[in-house]
């Protein structure tokens, strides 16, 4: 079920507490908040009273710190971005995760994968090629063909492991898929050229793909804004709602924000942070309005990805 039209308006911005905000990601949380409250520059916008969560994606253990939960909460605050109700924590509802991926399981649709970062990439140079889907290097099946009794006898004796989605299965079941683009319309899915994706990762017990799927669902999310870098997980996540039984929201992919070497702005952007610019005393009012307009610091611009 395509939420093409809802009733009301719930937008999120999700962000991962890996370092402080840049300016891209104020940009982006603004123009979700605009969306959620029928702002200015958001053809279809929900009218004033719009729903905006924050979700703060922490299931990186190895990243993820406290302290940079603190510093989202300030930066979004300082630039004047509202969000309705308490910040939702992933660290905090993995047996959602858990419940979706045991019916996966239970549905013959994931796998074991015992392959290590180094053996998969081994296998992929001795190909001689290297597809690409959202995660990278598509995964070349190797696990896929184990008999069910390897895949239980090494799960017994305890070696790590990640869950793959069978992609080809899984997209035989759901068969012919669509979401709907906010800017585009009516956008055909193709999740089969990602591979097999993971779901459940190594160090974690769920992924991206996996997580946000489930928590757009179960918050409520009618509408999804996120960057052009995402566009390809959008088919993933498509393929997910369908096989699950979840509604699909309206989803808008913005621009990247890029340097003058037309590199995408990472958290370790020097100069850029929403920190550093209240530091050198920037006002705030004034950069929302630049950022409405579509105006940048200089030595920034939109990429095309």
């Amino acid at each position: 079920m395509i939420l093409s039209d809802p009733q009301s308006v719930v937008t999120r911005f999700a962000p991962s507490p890996t370092g402080r905000l840049h300016i891209g990601h104020g940009w982006s949380a603004l123009m979700a908040m605009d969306w959620a409250r029928g702002g200015r520059g958001q053809e279809g916008a929900g009218a004033a009273g719009g729903i905006v969560r924050l979700r703060i994606e922490d299931i990186d253990g190895t990243r993820s710190r406290p302290e940079h939960v603190a510093g989202i909460i300030e930066d979004l605050r300082w630039l004047g971005v509202e969000w309705d109700g308490e910040p939702v924590f992933q660290s905090r509802r993995l047996p959602l995760y858990d419940a979706a991926l045991d019916r996966l399981k239970a549905e013959g649709l994931v796998y074991p994968c015992f392959c290590t970062r180094t053996e998969i990439a081994a296998e992929i140079a001795g190909s001689g090629s290297a597809p690409h889907g959202a995660d990278g290097p598509i995964y070349p099946g190797t696990c896929r063909g184990l008999s069910g009794q390897e895949r239980a006898d090494r799960i017994a004796a305890g070696e790590a492991h990640c869950w793959r989605i069978d992609m080809a299965l899984a997209a035989s079941r759901a068969g012919r898929l669509h979401w709907r683009d906010g800017d585009a319309g009516l956008v055909a899915a193709h999740p089969e050229r990602a591979g097999d994706v993971v779901l459940a990762r190594r160090d974690a017990p769920t992924s991206y793909h996996l997580a946000a799927t489930i928590d757009d669902a179960e918050m409520g999310i009618t509408h999804v804004l996120r960057g052009n870098d995402l566009r390809a997980a959008t088919d993933i996540h498509r393929l997910l709602q369908a096989l699950l039984g979840l509604p699909t929201p309206l989803y808008r992919h913005h621009p990247l924000l890029v340097d003058a070497q037309g590199r995408r702005l990472a958290k370790r952007t020097q100069g850029l942070s929403l920190a550093e610019l209240r530091e050198a005393g920037i006002d705030p009012a004034a950069l929302r309005a630049d950022l409405r307009a579509g105006r940048f610091p200089v030595g920034i611009g939109l990429g095309s990805a």
